[in-house]
């Protein structure tokens, strides 16, 4: 069968896991509230723009609103679907599309092998494959940047007359971004650079240069009005006043609030955390196929500089000076800026598509080159099938809170007791409540009525839980206590471990019987 075939055998493979799982994962704690931004932009349109609730909301109108405005809308269209599982559904399709789109870019840039291979390890990578089902701003978002990415690539090469398609297609990818996050702005970033570099090669003195550069932002024009449409479309906030973009990109250098997160066993608040936060995460969430082919790719590319001092090469070399922006700039960005940063990855699941086609070019650059010594193709391919077959087996083992998967650097899930970020969502809440229902009903007690504290939001409980159960914030009377093990949060009440959500060995939720306390033993700790 041919790579291609593999890869289309691979998306379809994801597809069907997607529809049979999308309604087992729980809900995350940023959900609730996007939701409600969602139905606000939809009272903004419904009431002729009158209806500014969206812009006055917490801190949402700092987000765009494109997914959240989709899901409003078929909540309204399909009010027969659970309305999380339908977000779930929603988002694991775009991360369906950012796969589609890491394995096209990867086959732009260096054929059906290296895109297959960065397919593999993308798909085996829990920080994407699990968090597409409940990252709803993070996954739908690098999507959106990885589709920019690949018309970026596809547009450099045929400047200054890109392909309309393409100029279309640029258009909506980074319109489609900015309607979910500002930071789309790193999508900007790569196709400037690569504008000002392609008329640096592919003319000889200053003035021709300034007159491609010239031509190329003429032809780019279409894409820019068509982002700009769509911004305003899914991110009108943005467009009430020319000085918004730059406050939203203010905000989220500096986060007005403070969070605690946990990096190599040492806790600290989100806005303290060292330049290196992002970069020890990722040695330690990526699976070691994708470490592997990293470090290939990296050996891979300094081979090639070399080849950089002859104009030839420059020019073939073009198109992926943004791939390379794409996965050195935010992770210098972090490196050198130390931006207040939490949940491990989360806000930079954008990187893991350009460094998984990286990853795989790096493997299959060096499975060509073991063709040169006796066997050793044959034994590079079966190590790593072996690799890939135990991160296979590692996500099934965790399903479905793939999105908490370690390497091994880490010791796995169980090595990140008291070192690594876990249930950061509480999405094993949704476990936790279903496993009371099933307690309290083999109890019996018909027509009793239960209060539940939550260490989370109260929705990520209450919308699993049977009508006799009531979550509460009085938790000194609380009868039952539910809580994600996440920064210690299970030890802040006192009670009976009645049942647990395990994986691998490792308590990611419990749940705790609280109604023979007495006294002070009900005071929360």
């Amino acid at each position: 069968m041919s790579t291609l075939n593999l890869g289309w055998a691979l998306l379809a493979f994801v597809g069907v896991f997607i529809v049979l799982s999308f309604n087992q994962y729980g809900i995350s704690n940023d959900e609730e509230v996007q939701h409600v931004y969602g139905r606000l932009l939809l009272a903004f349109y419904g009431s002729g723009f009158t209806d500014h609730a969206a812009f006055e909301y917490k801190n949402l109108y700092l987000y765009g609103g494109l997914f959240d405005l989709i899901a409003a809308g078929l909540e309204r269209l399909l009010p027969s679907i659970n309305v999380w599982d339908l977000r779930h559904l929603l988002s694991a399709v775009f991360g369906l599309g950012g796969l589609a789109g890491t394995w096209l870019l990867a086959r732009r840039l260096a054929g059906g092998p290296a895109a297959l291979a960065a397919l593999v390890v993308l798909v085996l990578t829990g920080a994407w494959t699990g968090a597409m089902f409940t990252h709803t701003k993070d996954v739908p978002f690098a999507t959106t940047m990885v589709w920019s990415l690949l018309f970026i690539v596809r547009i450099l090469p045929s400047l200054p007359r890109p392909a309309r398609a393409d100029v279309i297609g640029l258009g909506i990818a980074i319109g489609c971004a900015f309607g979910l996050r500002v930071g789309a702005v790193f999508a900007v970033f790569y196709l400037g650079v690569g504008m000002m570099v392609a008329a640096w090669i592919r003319a000889d003195e200053l003035g021709a240069r300034l007159r491609f550069f010239g031509r190329s932002l003429r032809a780019l024009l279409p894409a820019a009005g068509i982002a700009f449409v769509l911004m305003g479309v899914f991110w009108p906030w943005a467009m009430m006043s020319p000085a918004n973009l730059v406050k939203a990109m203010t905000a989220f250098s500096h986060f007005s609030f403070e969070l605690d997160t946990i990096l190599g066993g040492t806790v600290m608040k989100n806005g303290d955390v060292p330049g290196y936060y992002l970069s020890w995460y990722l040695l330690v969430r990526l699976p070691e196929l994708f470490l592997f082919g990293l470090v290939l790719g990296l050996l891979a590319a300094l081979r090639t500089l070399p080849l950089l001092r002859k104009a030839v090469f420059r020019r073939l070399a073009l198109p992926w000076l943004p791939l390379i922006l794409a996965a050195c700039v935010p992770l210098g960005y972090t490196l050198l800026a130390a931006p207040p940063l939490y949940n491990g990855i989360r806000h930079f699941t954008f990187l893991l598509p350009p460094l998984a086609v990286i990853a795989g070019i790096g493997l299959t650059q060096a499975w060509f080159h073991a063709a040169r010594l006796a066997h050793a193709r044959r034994l590079a391919t079966a190590c790593c099938a072996v690799l890939a077959l135990g991160h296979g087996a590692a996500l099934a083992h965790l399903h479905p809170y793939e999105y908490v998967a370690y390497n091994g650097f880490a010791g796995g899930l169980a090595g990140t007791v008291g070192e690594w970020e876990q249930d950061y969502w509480g999405a094993s809440l949704r476990e936790a409540a279903e496993d009371l229902n099933a307690y309290v009903a083999h109890e019996g007690g018909h027509g009793r009525q239960y209060t539940v504290a939550v260490c989370a939001e109260a929705l990520q409980a209450q919308a699993w839980l049977d009508p006799r159960f009531t979550v509460t914030s009085d938790w000194t009377e609380a009868d039952f206590f539910l809580s994600p093990t996440q920064m210690g949060c299970d030890g802040a009440l006192k009670g009976r471990v009645i049942g647990s959500v395990v994986r691998e060995g490792v308590p990611l939720a419990i749940i705790r019987d609280r109604r023979h306390l007495i006294g002070d033993e009900r005071i929360p700790l």
